[in-house]
């Protein structure tokens, strides 16, 4: 062969075999690329044991990894089936039986049945369990009138009747149990996983849920893999999820316009017109069921002072603030529950942005001077919040118009969280997005007085109201919807009557995703399972 033939040959041959293996690398990679979302957020988590956690950063990653025993729509709060498949109350509402769904396993390989149902039960409501450790079970208290023993506690028991039978015996009847059930926090854990170290389960999670836990890079990033055990077949679509931490909400619109995220929550108001703009990505905007407060811890001075706390009610400008921090993707607040929920009392009248009128009770409260004060300011973005530090300073300009001086207070974000919980703060901006769509779930856990206790309280103003306790309770009691709506709206005017907030804006959260992430829909509870969502490049 003459030697120039043999030379382009062999050249003929490596062009075909680098093209080959060229065509195969950009093939593997896409493909790698393809079932990886990487969900720039705003924070860490605190924990992923869902009954230890009440804040969104948690949740959204618990969501992926556990379920419970009911669900809700993908659109909305509308109970559907979960863990359970099917199940009966009893006529007096005490008693309620669930079948269970077959042939699920936890990730760690053992089976989910109606002893794990009670195990985990046992362990939220029971401080005497022996695996009642890691936490408080906050949410567990909030939703089920307390613990074991306590009082108001509403589960007298749940026990196994058979292997994919459970049923659970109430106190006393309570409306919203059925949503309750559906809540992140109630997600059923494996008792084998929590048995090895009930303290640090929160580190080491196994639930039966779309994804399964990897590794967590603590303020980086956590990583969840599919769960290729799923019961749902064909779900998950995704093999891997990333939950990347990126405090600045500027710093992940960077992120997500270079292409180093995928999808993010904690959107600027004001940079929804650039992602509208751009071809390359897609935004959203989730259904508002959330609120934004100023709360005053009525356990201290001045404002044990109901005149003081009407007062700054008349002094801070919701309107304004809508304006400078939401561009227009929220609504002002005048109840502490959004007007979306069933139960809303729209007869309500608001404290009109009035200095003068603040001015007048806060000499009739005998603060004509004005006095000093602390206000928390919450450090990181979140739905109903985009900048609490700046919205601190906001209300303080017109705070201090009245001659208060106000000094303005932020830390890391757990460390809030916890002094918050327990009262260590004056007043504090803080918010709610609702976990069920049910109003028990703003007005119970967020200004119950059985909620206002440390360490873990859901209502950190401290407020402790009979008269509202009476209404609240009344309309747990009951199954009639109609009549539940009457007592929420009754309780609502005892709380703009006290005020222990001032209840500030329902946002509507913008969201923004690359266009190639597809079945993506934001749920009005704040966080939702990706199980649905794929990539399509």
């Amino acid at each position: 062969m003459p030697r120039r033939k043999h030379l382009i040959i062999t050249l003929a041959l490596l062009f075909i075999l680098s093209t080959i293996l060229a065509a195969c690398g950009s093939s593997e990679q896409q493909a790698d690329q393809g079932s990886t979302l990487v969900f720039g957020r705003g924070g860490d988590s605190d924990s992923l044991d869902p009954a230890q956690v009440t804040d969104g950063e948690s949740i959204k990653v618990t969501q992926n990894l556990y379920e419970t025993l009911v669900k809700y729509k993908k659109e909305n709060t509308e109970v559907e089936p979960g863990l359970a498949t099917e199940w009966e109350p009893s006529e007096d509402g005490l008693t309620w039986t669930f079948k269970l769904r077959e042939g699920v396993k936890f990730h760690d390989g053992t089976d989910f049945n109606a002893e794990a149902v009670v195990f985990n039960f046992n362990r939220w409501m029971d401080k005497n369990n022996e695996y009642h450790k890691g936490g408080e079970f906050p949410y567990y208290g909030y939703m089920f009138g307390g613990y074991k023993g306590d009082e108001g506690h509403v589960i007298k028991s749940v026990k196994a009747m058979d292997d994919y039978t459970v049923e659970f015996t109430l106190e006393k009847p309570q409306g919203p149990f059925l949503n309750n059930l559906g809540m992140p926090a109630f997600g059923i854990a494996s008792p084998t996983a929590v048995k090895k170290d009930p303290e640090k389960f929160g580190e080491n999670p196994v639930g039966t849920g779309p994804f399964a836990f990897v590794e967590w890079k603590k303020e980086d990033s956590i990583t969840l893999k599919k769960n290729t055990e799923y019961w749902d077949e064909g779900k998950p679509s995704l093999d891997r999820v990333i939950f990347r931490s990126i405090p600045d909400n500027a710093g992940r619109l960077t992120a997500l316009k270079s292409g180093d995220i995928d999808l993010m929550d904690g959107l600027n108001p004001d940079a929804t017109q650039s992602i509208e703009d751009d071809d390359k990505l897609s935004l959203y905007t989730r259904p508002p069921m959330n609120v934004g407060y100023l709360a005053f811890n009525t356990e201290k001075k001045p404002f044990d002072n109901v005149k003081v706390r009407q007062a700054l009610n008349h002094a801070v400008n919701k309107e304004g603030l809508i304006k400078s921090f939401y561009n227009g993707l929220a609504e002002p607040a005048k109840n502490p529950m959004p007007p979306s929920l069933w139960g809303y009392n729209d007869e309500i009248t608001d404290y009109e942005y009035d200095l003068d009128q603040a001015k007048k009770l806060l000499k009739e409260a005998g603060y004509e001077d004005g006095f000093k004060m602390e206000l928390w300011a919450m450090p990181v973005p979140r739905p109903y919040m985009p900048d609490g530090k700046k919205i601190a300073e906001y209300l303080s300009a017109d705070f201090e118009k009245l001659g208060i001086e106000v000094e303005i207070i932020s830390m890391e974000w757990q460390t809030y969280l916890e002094k918050t919980g327990k009262g260590e703060h004056e007043a504090a901006l803080l918010g709610w997005t609702g976990d069920n769509g049910d109003p028990d779930n703003f007005l119970y856990v967020l200004l119950d007085q059985t909620n206002a206790k440390g360490p873990d309280a859901g209502n950190i103003a401290f407020y402790k109201s009979e008269e509202l306790h009476k209404l609240l309770s009344k309309a747990q009691g009951l199954s009639d919807k109609e009549e539940r709506a009457k007592l929420y709206k009754e309780a609502q005017k005892v709380i703009k009557k006290d005020a222990p907030w001032v209840p500030m804006v329902h946002s509507t959260p913008p969201l923004a995703s690359q266009s190639y992430v597809k079945g993506f829909i934001p749920h009005p509870t704040g966080s939702e399972s990706l199980e649905n969502v794929s990539i399509e490049k």
